[in-house]
């Protein structure tokens, strides 16, 4: 589970009501940009899993009708967990972008989740990374 911890100081508006303000120097924390599509889907799925595991859900067709997508589509979202935990961690910890269109897509990943050997993943993960040059994982905790 990622946790995250964050000063913030409570101040009284001139209402009389308060409002929680960031601390001094929290703002700099976070990077600007958004968060990649990628990274958002591969929590996702991981989210999924443990919503399964846990009992919440049945099972992945009512995960689908849930999320308001096609079970194919679910399938493809939870076969990101077949990946190998470094390049989970990899994509979870993607820069955020700033601008312009996404480095990477989940349709890239597919025949890497689909080969059964973790070293053979890696392997093919290097050659994706080597091909695109900007998929630089965040330096900065938040």
């Amino acid at each position: 589970m990622i946790s995250s911890t964050r000063k913030v100081r409570f101040v009284r508006r001139p209402d009389k009501t308060r409002a929680i303000v960031p601390a001094p120097g929290a703002a700099e924390a976070t990077p600007p940009g958004r968060v990649p599509r990628i990274s958002r889907l591969m929590a996702l799925a991981i989210h999924f899993d443990r919503l399964i595991r846990e009992g919440k859900v049945r099972d992945q067709s009512e995960l689908a009708r849930l999320a308001h997508v096609t079970q194919p589509r679910m399938t493809q979202i939870m076969n990101l967990n077949h990946l190998a935990p470094e390049v989970q961690e990899w994509l979870l910890l993607l820069a955020p972008l700033s601008r312009g269109r996404e480095p990477l897509h989940e349709r890239s990943l597919r025949p890497i989740a689909a080969t059964a050997s973790w070293r053979d993943q890696r392997r093919h993960w290097r050659q994706l990374q080597a091909q695109r040059a900007p998929l630089e994982p965040c330096t900065t905790v938040v």
